[in-house]
Parts: structure tokens; sequence; C-alpha cells
């Protein structure tokens, strides 16, 4: 999460198959609601986003991406467990080059060396867009649908 009073910039990968998403779930233990968005990570000093989400990829899954290529933009500002945050968004469409990761009973752990990220899973689009499971940034599902 962004520090107080700085904007963070992300780069996430919409990864699409048959109706499903590829996001990973959070959760907020201050409002408890549960969300999920598609995975990335920060975009460091130096580095396109395609180059970030390409390499957050390979660092958190271990997973290659191929065929990355920049779908747009959201900028969020919202509130994360009790803390504003303001995050630019640069979200990319892309393909996993292993082939078995499109089993929709497929999960993967998102990890950090040792500490758990978060779990990511195919989930329905339909969800999001029935309002039945909120996916952020807001904004993406309009992005998904022009692109």
């Amino acid at each position: 999460m962004a520090k107080h009073g700085k904007i963070r910039v992300l780069a996430l990968a919409a990864l699409e198959h048959v109706g499903h998403l590829f996001v990973s779930e959070g959760y907020d233990r201050v409002t408890g609601e549960v969300f999920y968005r598609p995975l990335g990570g920060r975009v460091e000093f130096g580095e396109y986003g395609a180059q970030a989400v390409v390499r957050e990829f390979q660092e958190e899954l271990q997973q290659r991406l191929i065929d990355v290529r920049y779908l747009g933009l959201c900028e969020s500002l919202f509130t994360y467990e009790g803390q504003p945050a303001h995050e630019v968004v640069l979200v990319y469409r892309a393909r996993f080059a292993d082939a078995a990761l499109y089993d929709l009973a497929r999960t993967l752990e998102a990890r950090d060396g040792d500490r758990l990220l978060g779990v990511a899973s195919w989930q329905p689009l339909a969800r999001f867009q029935r309002g039945e499971a909120r996916l952020y940034p807001v904004g993406l599902l309009a992005l998904l649908s022009l692109g």
C-alpha cells in the first residue's frame, strides 16, 4: 500500500479465458469487504509497465506471461484498511505461456519469498458484471469491455 500522500503506479495483467478473469482475492479488515483484483504490482523507477507486469508474475507466481499488450489506464482514489490511497493503474492484456494454467479449477499462490501474498483463481466475469463480487480497480470492467 502506498504511503500517505504518495501516488503508487501499478501494472496489472488482465488474463481472460472463456468468460473468466484470473484474479487474486483480497480482504479489507476494517470494512470486512472481500474483493478481487488482477495480479501485477508496482512499476519500479526506470521500468516500463509491461516489464513490471512480466517481472511481477515471474517473481510472485513463477509464471511467464506472453503477448503482453497495453489495454488502458485506471486511476483509483480509495480507502483500504482505513487509509486513503491513490493509484494509477496501467492495465495490460496478456496470456500465460503455460497452457495448463487455463484449467478453470486452477489456483496459484502469489508469494514474496516465504510470505503468502494471496491466492489467485479464475472467476466468472459475470459475477463482477452482476455486482455479486467486487472487482478493482474501479473502471476495469468498462476497460475490459472496450478492449
